[in-house]
């Protein structure tokens, strides 16, 4: 058994921005982001998922915000982006699929909470977390737990992650605090780049077991050491707060894997799919009903 869990605020966002993301329907409403939302889940279920679960901010605001001035908020999402939030995933519960809409954490959260339930099911045998955001991969494990671009068609498990950035998945939240995340909205310590932060975080891999003095460092041919330590001595609270930041939290409630597994649409959908102007979904849905008849 396989299981998917997919970032749908990362799927809308992606949508709505596509060349092809538009679509106006007859009441007048742009749900084209939705309805490629749809589709696409749709489509992975056409291809064999049967186990899968979709993560939504459902307000963009979470706990962080309150740890953190800067955090990101929901300020500049294009009004008709941010009225399709609530939308996708009616549809998507319309279409039968398991729907996480997070309030007080974030959809990330949510994925890395649904990825360690499904780790822990001895029945599964992989789990792919859709989503090329750098904040997951910090929940891969080895060939098991990994990353799936589907864009690009990439697929991420430990050694990947470590060949990207530098560092293995479990000190992805210490690299972010260093290096900054722009999405999110934190910036990071002053002089720390993503090479010095990897090469640092290879060899202590957690900042609290990073020297404060650079004499103590043992990391080879790192250039301007004095002054990263320095900065990282009279700012350790900053970097330990953006590690909080980056790190996701796994007490989430979002079922067991039982309950993620697709049984079929809801009485709604072929209403979701004439509000979309999607048959094509209703075709799939069909399709696949009578395959799993």
């Amino acid at each position: 058994m396989q299981v998917h869990l997919v970032d749908g605020t990362y799927e809308l966002f992606r949508s709505f921005y596509s060349p092809r993301g538009g679509h106006v329907n007859a009441a007048g409403e742009e749900v084209g982001a939705t309805r490629g939302v749809v589709r696409s889940v749709a489509a992975m279920l056409r291809d064999g998922a049967t186990h899968l679960g979709v993560a939504t901010d459902h307000t963009v605001e979470s706990f962080r915000n309150e740890l953190y001035d800067g955090y990101k908020t929901g300020e500049g999402i294009d009004p008709e982006l941010f009225t399709q939030f609530p939308w996708v995933e009616d549809a998507l519960r319309a279409l039968g699929v398991t729907v996480w809409p997070m309030v007080d954490v974030e959809a990330d959260d949510a994925l890395a909470a649904a990825a360690a339930v499904a780790a822990d099911d001895d029945r599964v045998q992989r789990v792919l977390i859709c989503t090329p955001d750098k904040d997951l991969a910090q929940c891969v494990v080895g060939d098991r737990v990994v990353q799936l671009d589907r864009r690009r068609e990439e697929l991420r498990d430990a050694e990947a992650v470590l060949e990207k950035y530098g560092v293995p998945p479990e000190s992805i939240p210490d690299w972010l605090a260093l290096v900054g995340d722009t999405a999110d909205g934190f910036p990071g310590l002053p002089g720390w780049g993503a090479k010095s932060a990897a090469a640092v975080l290879r060899v202590y891999g957690h900042l609290e077991a990073i020297p404060d003095a650079p004499g103590q460092w043992d990391v080879p041919g790192l250039r301007g050491a004095a002054k990263l330590a320095g900065t990282l001595a009279d700012r350790r609270d900053d970097a330990e707060l953006f590690r909080v930041l980056a790190t996701l939290v796994t007490d989430v409630p979002v079922g067991t894997v039982d309950e993620w597994c697709w049984s079929g649409p809801g009485d709604d959908l072929e209403q979701w799919c004439e509000r979309l102007d999607a048959p094509d979904v209703l075709r799939t849905v069909g399709k696949l009903r009578a395959g799993r008849a």
